[in-house]
């Protein structure tokens, strides 16, 4: 086993599929020379060459729709937007184009192309580098949706979105970056790299898409969580004593239901949680779907915590966080009701 934070677990999973497979390149704004305003991709330009991992201008539009056409033509780009803010632009390139080529082309072109970006607060980067923007993509058929919470499924997850056949959308939240924290701070307050917390086994492997993983076990609710909010629900379960299961979903787009169903089925109640807005965030549809389901087996509402509905608040950016004592109010109200 090593240990690693989760900018060198993205690191290391870049590097190994790029030595095992000369079709994927890395490109994006500041990647190559630089590598990476997060250091995502630190000196892969070095060992592979300015053909390989490469700068781009200042275009999103234009960075995603060149590797839509490299995808096409065969090879695996994985681009990096600097924050899932500046996705916009590219948003058409994504939803019109990348999402529909393999439907549109009766299956003569796919595009296995996957595009990172950071995601989510936690550096006081206000409206344009703080957001989080899942839902837009959960939204869209043809398109994977991943996003995960430790430096073992960072590695592992992106490895398996490289190799996949089809699009993918790779959420990392860079609140997580350097270090797990226990919700009450505005950065890491352990390095990945004590207590094993950021432990990766030696031997690389992908983690299937579309796979949650139990992160605590429990009996009396079930919480639904992904990326930077996982940390928050283990603390505020830790801090209640509350006996609840967390659940990390890791992969948002397709979700892995028998999990969440399952556990929901045997605790009753479900507490969801997000960093992104509550209006028509994922977390109405994972309710919705839990609703269907497990209508039958819920012995109280479902409870969902999020963001507030605003625009992302600079100054109280710790307050728009969905923290553990927010969290801890939903788990208690969830398990007190009758």
């Amino acid at each position: 086993m090593a240990n690693m934070t989760m900018i060198e677990a993205v690191q290391n999973a870049l590097d190994i599929m790029m030595d095992r497979d000369p079709s994927v390149v890395v490109f994006g704004e500041d990647v190559g020379y630089f590598g990476g305003v997060f250091r995502c991709t630190a000196g892969l330009q070095k060992k592979y060459g300015r053909t390989r991992c490469f700068d781009t201008p200042i275009s999103e539009l234009g960075i995603v729709g060149a590797g839509i056409g490299m995808a096409a033509a065969g090879m695996k780009p994985c681009v990096e937007l600097q924050f899932a803010d500046y996705m916009y632009p590219a948003y058409d390139q994504i939803v019109s184009e990348a999402a529909r080529l393999r439907y549109r082309s009766a299956g003569e072109f796919t595009c296995p192309m996957v595009v990172r970006m950071p995601t989510g607060g936690g550096i006081f980067g206000a409206q344009t580098h703080s957001q989080s923007p899942e839902a837009l993509f959960t939204h869209v058929t043809g398109l994977k949706t991943v996003i995960p919470s430790t430096p073992e499924d960072a590695r592992g997850l992106l490895m398996a979105a490289i190799d996949d056949p089809d699009p993918v959308i790779f959420l990392e939240p860079k609140r997580l970056y350097n270090g797990p924290f226990d919700g009450h701070h505005e950065r890491p307050v352990v390095s990945w790299k004590k207590h094993d917390l950021g432990a990766v086994a030696d031997d690389a492997t992908a983690i299937p898409i579309g796979k949650a993983r139990i992160m605590r076990l429990g009996n009396e609710v079930t919480v639904l969580a992904y990326g930077t909010m996982v940390h928050v629900a283990l603390t505020a379960a830790e801090e209640t004593g509350i006996d609840a299961e967390i659940i990390d979903l890791r992969t948002l787009l397709p979700l892995d239901t028998e999990t969440v169903f399952g556990s929901v089925r045997r605790t009753g109640r479900c507490v969801i949680i997000h960093e992104a807005t509550l209006t028509c965030g994922y977390g109405a549809e994972l309710a919705a779907l839990v609703q269907e389901q497990c209508f039958y087996h819920l012995e109280a509402p479902i409870q969902r915590v999020a963001g507030w509905d605003t625009p992302y608040p600079h100054a109280q950016e710790w307050f728009y966080f969905p923290g553990p004592k927010r969290v801890g109010e939903a788990l208690r109200a969830t398990v007190e009701a009758i």
